[in-house]
Formats: structure tokens, C-alpha cells, sequence
């Protein structure tokens, strides 16, 4: 069938990227779902930094490549083999599918898995090869590669039933989206990850979609939490969303403040050190941003040992999709989970491009495209 896309035609393209547009939105040709796979219809799909991280250059991805990895839809054809999924149904999609048998599924989501993980990095489907075609200018046809098995910056997408996690059609399809990384990587570093006992605080460094979203979670299960950013607005919406204290990160220092639970939700070295230095004696350190893959910071090992202190990654929120997201969709029926609060616009395809420039200039948390 064919279908409309925003292609990323090459990484690092200088930015502006208004101006140098590395995206083409155009007609593609996408095959039928094969055995284990699903067809979606695209209701909503967020700009997250993990696209931006490939077009700017800092995650190598091959390309010609359909990007957009955060999505919720809803399932028009089924392939063979799949059972537990029904026509109509909306689905959060998910960037990490799981085997469930590789040693990577067998961590309860610590480590990701190993034959999604392989597919992510050929720019494939999980089950091998790719959907994706279109004409090239000498007539033939080339296949355009999959984005983290969901290329969701267009009309439709096919994907693995292991990249999708039903929900009910009382979930909004812009709440649904936001449930497949920003809520799955910031909710799950609190949940998953950093697991505050009761009463203790949280510290969030970083507050955007993922940060924010930490913030949301830790606040609805009932942690105090303290918000950090260098944008003034952000920290006004950290208080609107229960943050008991709100602080640009020199005035963090300042402070004296640590806290047992940090999650550094920026994706930059400042803000990882910033999160280290803020962590409690005996706290833990949760890292979910990703800076660029030559970056390096500076952590003193003596204060680590003195300290007893934790450094762990969290990849996704060391989520199963399939087990937390019921969870946060119980907490946001509830009213104890305002999601809608992360959505800061909302924008058409064809604008792709200077999204990416709005969410590297900082000030965006979750720009929905809308189809």
C-alpha cells in the first residue's frame, strides 16, 4: 500500500534544520504485514530526542530511514500467527520489541534485547528484513530503512506484535503515545530503576519529556520531588506538576540539597555530573539520557567507595513494556498521572524539520505530530 513519510536522507545535516532539511516527506510503498506483524494507522507520534540524536549525527543510524520510534495507532491488518491482537485495537508502540527468550529478556528489563537490539542497529523489523520501499531517481527501487521497528513519522507503519502493547480505547491516542518511551524511560528510571523506598525523595535533573515524565511518576506514587533545568519555564511547570522544590542547577549546588534517588534525564555530561553530585551518601544515580557516544564525564571513584554510592543505566526505563504500562495507564485513569501535561504542541508532518530545531533549542517537551 502506499503510505506518507518523513524520510531522514542523511544524519548530520547542520542545523538549522529548517534550513538544511534533511528530511523528505513523500509517498512510500509498505507491504503487507508478515507472519508475527501487525499493520498500524498512525494517530499520534512524538518528537523525542532519540530522533533528533540521529539526525544530528550523534546515534549512526543507515540511512535512507523512516524515523519516529514514540507512536499509538490503531491496527488495520494482522499477519499470521498473531492471536492476542484485534482489528480496531489502539496500540502504544514500543522502540525496544523483546524475544522473550534471549539472556537480555531473561533480566526483567535490566538488559534490552539482544535480537531487538540487532534489528534497532540494521534499521530493520525484528522478524528480519524491511517493509519500507520507494522509487529512486534512476527508476529502481530502494528500500528505506526501519527506525528502531517502528517508523512512526508517517501514515502507517508495519511492525512486530513484540513492538506493540494494546490498550483500551478509553486511553486517548495522545496518552497512549506518550506511554511508549517519554512515561516507559522516565517512569520506569523511578519504578524500575532507581526504586525509592516510601517517604524518600526524588531529585530529577533534566525536565524534559523524559524528565518530566519522571517527575509525574515519582510524584504519583508518592515521592517529594525536586526538579532541575536551566529553563525557567520548565521549573514553573515542575511546581504546576506537585514538585516540591524547583531549581536551576547552579542554584541546586548551592544549595546544599541531595537527595537518595537522582535521575538525569538531559542526555548531556553537565547534566550526568550535576546528578552525581546531588546524589545522597548511599543514593543511587539513574542515567537515562544519551549524549553523544564520544562523550565523557568526570566522577570521583574515592567518593563513590566513601559514599557506598550507585551509578546504574537504565535503557528504556529497564521497562517491560507489556507489565508497566497497565500500570502507568491505572495511575493515569485514576487522575494520579496527568499526561497531557507533557504534550507542549502539536504540529503536521511536514513540519518535521523545524521541530527538530524547537527540540534542540531546549524548550519543547513532547511536540505531537498528529495524522
Amino acid at each position: 500500500m502506499q503510505i506518507t513519510g518523513a524520510v531522514l536522507e542523511r544524519s548530520g545535516a547542520p542545523a538549522p534544520f529548517a534550513g538544511s532539511r534533511p528530511f523528505t516527506v513523500q509517498t512510500l510503498e509498505l507491504d503487507a504485514p508478515a507472519r508475527g506483524e501487525l499493520l498500524v494507522r498512525i494517530e499520534v507520534a512524538g518528537v523525542c530526542h532519540s530522533d533528533l540524536s540521529v539526525v544530528d549525527g550523534n546515534r549512526v543510524r543507515p540511512t535512507p530511514m523512516l524515523l519516529g520510534h514514540e507512536a499509538a495507532g490503531i491496527v488495520e491488518a494482522i499477519g499470521d500467527g498473531v492471536m492476542d491482537v484485534a482489528l480496531g485495537d489502539r496500540v502504544v508502540m514500543t522502540f525496544l520489541p523483546r524475544c522473550g527468550v534471549c539472556p537480555g529478556c531473561l533480566t526483567d528489563g535490566r538488559l534490552p534485547c539482544e535480537v531487538g537490539t540487532a534489528a534497532n542497529s540494521d534499521g530493520t523489523l525484528v522478524g528480519g528484513g524491511i517493509r519500507l520501499h520507494r522509487a529512486a531517481a534512476d527508476g529502481s527501487i530502494q528500500d528505506v530503512h526501519h527506525h528502531l521497528g517502528v517508523s512512526a513519522f508517517a501514515t502507517h507503519a508495519v511492525v512486530s506484535r513484540t513492538s506493540v502493547v494494546p490498550v483500551d480505547a478509553d486511553v486517548p491516542a495522545d496518552v497512549a503515545a506518550l506511554l511508549g518511551c517519554a512515561v516507559l524511560t522516565g517512569g520506569g528510571a523511578v519504578l524500575n530503576a532507581g526504586r525509592p523506598r516510601p517517604g524518600e525523595p526524588v531529585l530529577v535533573v533534566g525536565l524534559g519529556g523524559v524528565g518530566m515524565a519522571a517527575l509525574l511518576v515519582a510524584v504519583a506514587l508518592g515521592h517529594e520531588v525536586i526538579g532541575v533545568d536551566a529553563v525557567d519555564a520548565k521549573l514553573e511547570l515542575a511546581r504546576e506538576l506537585g514538585a516540591t522544590g524547583a531549581l536551576s542547577p547552579s542554584a541546586a549546588a548551592a544549595s546544599g540539597i541531595r537527595a537518595p534517588v537522582v535521575i538525569e534525564a538531559a542526555g548531556a555530561v553537565r547534566a550526568f555530573e550535576t546528578a552525581v553530585a546531588l546524589t545522597a551518601p548511599g543514593g543511587t544515580t539513574v542515567t537515562v539520557g544519551l549524549p553523544a557516544p564520544d562523550a565523557r564525564a568526570s566522577v570521583s571513584p574515592l567518593q563513590l567507595t566513601a559514599e557506598a554510592r550507585t551509578v546504574v543505566g537504565s535503557y528504556l526505563g529497564s521497562a517491560v513494556p507489556s507489565r508497566d504500562i497497565p500500570r502507568y495507564v491505572d495511575l493515569w485513569r485514576a487522575g494520579r498521572l496527568p499526561l497531557e501535561r507533557l504534550v507542549s504542541s502539536r504540529i503536521p508532518l511536514e513540519r518535521i524539520d523545524e521541530a527538530m530545531d524547537r527540540l534542540a533549542a531546549g524548550g519543547e517537551l513532547r511536540q505531537l505530530i498528529q495524522f
